[in-house]
């Protein structure tokens, strides 16, 4: 039987379910054990999915700690001899997860988005140059397998009914980290683009009307994403990127407005039901994966939409 190790998604600690659907590519379904490594979270979501959940007792390391957090999945790794260890690729997670694999000596897949299994071979994929390509990982040697997931990129359609077994991480850490958090500061935008069931994404086309995508968003009950375009002009906050570096998005809408779509853009979406672009360009790569595709200037695009809502909301109150 294997075993598998999922450390904590600190951001969202229900999305630590998804990385069992990696676990399962691997091995097939009820072929392994799995292990949660908490930190200071409430578990109880998690009941019934993992066979063991391993809580790090409260006090034990900072939970902004990558070094003692490393401490600890090594520690886990030396007692138990997991097949494989499966990080978030959250902030705090790209940083674990090469130190673990470094203390381990073994390789590490970072930013993988999709698992296979192949004729008994397992193939990690994940986007390379800048999102240009996809690239497939073999893994070799003892292992164990270890991988960083782009979040979002999986989805566990969660079954239960295991019975969970909890325990507690007591060891004292001994390598800590020398860095302080001396100051946090809120993000501005009370928003998180992942949780968002309709998006409107503007790239390098709507530079000069990106503000306007607000107005439309408001209007759908929706949220504003970016390309990296618009990030590295300053005219986006990199939060509400979307792409190989930034977020992966499963909205149900997805309107890309301006937006050439790149191969690095393309890597960040997954599962869209409807994808509409708004280009001047038809033959954008973003085209092609268009279920429609409006040829044409994308502020005029936001006006005349914007027109069609406000009649059609009248319309609703009168009747």
């Amino acid at each position: 039987m294997k075993k598998t190790c999922i450390f904590q998604d600190t951001e969202n600690i229900e999305k630590t379910k998804d990385l069992l659907e990696v676990a399962e590519r691997m091995y097939g379904q009820g072929q392994f054990q799995s292990h949660a490594v908490l930190l200071e979270a409430s578990s109880h979501c998690l009941h019934g999915s993992f066979h063991h959940i391993i809580r790090v007792a409260e006090g034990l390391v900072d939970a902004y700690d990558p070094r003692g957090i490393s401490d600890v999945l090594e520690n886990l790794h030396q007692r138990n001899r997991f097949d494989s260890i499966l990080i978030p690729a959250t902030s705090l997670g790209k940083m674990i997860a090469p130190r673990l694999a470094k203390r381990l000596g073994t390789g590490l897949s970072a930013g993988v988005t999709d698992v296979k299994r192949q004729k008994n071979r397992i193939e990690i994929i994940r986007p390379a140059c800048s999102g240009k390509i996809l690239e497939v990982i073999h893994h070799r040697g003892a292992g164990p397998v270890m991988m960083s997931i782009r979040p979002d990129a999986f989805e566990y359609r969660s079954r239960g009914g295991l019975q969970t077994q909890i325990l507690e991480y007591t060891k004292p850490v001994t390598s800590r980290s020398t860095v302080q958090r001396l100051h946090v500061e809120e993000n501005k935008l009370s928003y998180d683009i992942r949780e968002s069931r309709v998006l409107i994404s503007g790239g390098g086309g709507v530079k000069d009307d990106f503000p306007e995508l607000f107005r439309l968003a408001d209007a759908l009950n929706g949220s504003v994403a970016a390309s990296r375009k618009l990030v590295d002009q300053g005219i986006a906050p990199r939060s509400i990127q979307v792409g190989q570096s930034g977020k992966t998005v499963s909205p149900s809408l997805y309107m890309a407005l301006g937006v050439h779509g790149t191969m690095q853009h393309i890597a960040g979406l997954r599962n869209i039901e409807t994808i509409i672009s708004v280009n001047r360009a038809d033959n954008a790569p973003i085209c092609s994966l268009s279920d429609i595709v409006v040829q044409g200037d994308a502020a005029e695009f936001i006006d005349r939409l914007m027109e069609k809502i406000s009649i059609y909301r009248s319309e609703k109150k009168e009747s």
